[in-house]
């Protein structure tokens, strides 16, 4: 079929983002044509290449048995997260689904998100690797699946509200209503746009599983620069609650080595200095993050006497670790005690976010007791 030139009635507008992916776009589109027959739907591929990738397209795009849109962008704006808004924006129907086009996304799993979201109670569906019998088989080593699944938890501690009801924000297989998207705000950089498009407003969220396969041909793109560029993007999306939850513990940070420092100069043992400091700083921080950081989340998370005793069990055992680890790197290395309380309580920081975010104040799912003080 030829591309796509008017407003057509299809069920469905398939987006991918495509960069030099010349060894896949015939085998991608060839399968979801087989995936979708009977379905009135068209592929959008939007293409970043510097290979053949968009002329290979448009070659068979007149003969696909799907009707065929091939966006070239000379301006790769916004990275992969751009292409993927251009394609929405170019769509001729309202449900959007998004997938990669080196066939990790298996196209067989379209009728699948379609029919979840013809259900009706969702904005969006994701295609999880980490949900039912979904697996992430497809990374190339265990390296790689164990970064994959630690940014994921990384990523879910800073969105815990926004992020709830999703298991996989890393994916970038998914189904999505455009009509429900406010895409004036939306600010697509990088290649994590599902992140991007549930972060920045609620949304009902379901999930099917796939199994994330081995590409079909190529390399992958994944590389140092593009894990930077995703830190990047997650810290200027989280940037509100992180930055004051980081001004907290850079206080009370200050706070327990100041008063270490008062104390080991009142001839205190650093142990014990430690100690105080660290009780001190404990309760203070928890009444600080309650009022300035997760104030939204507490009637969610449960009452406030258990959010302190998941807080100060954690940060007492977290602070025994630490005066441990203190302990031998003054009595082994000779390092000031005073600094190694500073890079210490640096580390502790990331350690202790992720824990308040994912622990102390997860909202609590329908049914549970939520009497929050």
């Amino acid at each position: 079929m030829s591309e796509a030139t008017g407003a057509a009635p299809f069920a469905a507008s398939i987006i991918v983002p495509t960069y030099n992916e010349a060894g896949n776009v015939a085998e991608l589109i060839s399968r979801v044509s087989s995936a979708l027959v009977g379905v009135n739907a068209e592929l959008i591929i939007v293409d970043d290449s510097s290979d053949e990738t968009p002329v290979i397209a448009r070659a068979l795009a007149p003969t696909a048995a799907i009707a065929v849109q091939v966006i070239h962008r000379e301006v790769a704006e916004g990275g992969l997260g751009g292409a993927v808004v251009t394609g929405i924006r170019a769509a001729h129907s309202d449900v959007c689904i998004v997938m990669d086009g080196d066939l990790q996304h298996p196209p067989e799993k379209i009728p699948e998100l379609l029919a979840r979201y013809a259900e009706g109670d969702a904005d969006v569906v994701v295609a999880s690797r980490y949900t039912g019998g979904g697996t992430a088989n497809g990374l190339s080593d265990q390296v790689r699946v164990a970064v994959s699944k630690l940014s994921t938890m990384v990523t879910k501690a800073m969105f815990p509200v926004r992020l709830r009801e999703c298991t996989d924000p890393m994916t970038g297989f998914f189904l999505v209503d455009k009509t429900v998207i406010d895409w004036e705000n939306l600010k697509p950089r990088g290649f994590k746009i599902l992140l991007e498009i549930l972060a920045r407003q609620p949304l009902r969220v379901a999930e099917i599983p796939f199994d994330f396969q081995a590409r079909h041909a190529g390399e992958s793109k994944a590389s140092f620069t593009q894990g930077l560029r995703f830190l990047i993007q997650l810290t200027q999306l989280r940037f509100g609650r992180m930055s004051i939850f980081a001004l907290i513990g850079g206080l009370g940070a200050v706070a327990n080595v100041l008063i270490m420092a008062v104390l080991t100069g009142w001839d205190v043992p650093y142990v014990w200095a430690a100690i105080v400091a660290s009780a001190l700083t404990i309760v203070g921080n928890f009444l600080l993050i309650e009022l300035f950081v997760f104030r939204d989340m507490k009637a969610a998370a449960g009452p406030m006497w258990l959010r302190f005793a998941k807080s100060f069990a954690f940060n007492a055992i977290e602070a025994i670790v630490r005066i441990a680890a203190l302990y031998v790197v003054v009595e082994t290395w000779h390092v000031s005690s005073v600094l190694a309380t500073a890079v210490l309580l640096a580390i502790a920081f990331i350690v202790r976010y992720v824990f308040h975010s994912l622990v102390v104040y997860k909202p609590r799912r329908d049914g549970e007791t939520q009497t929050g003080l």
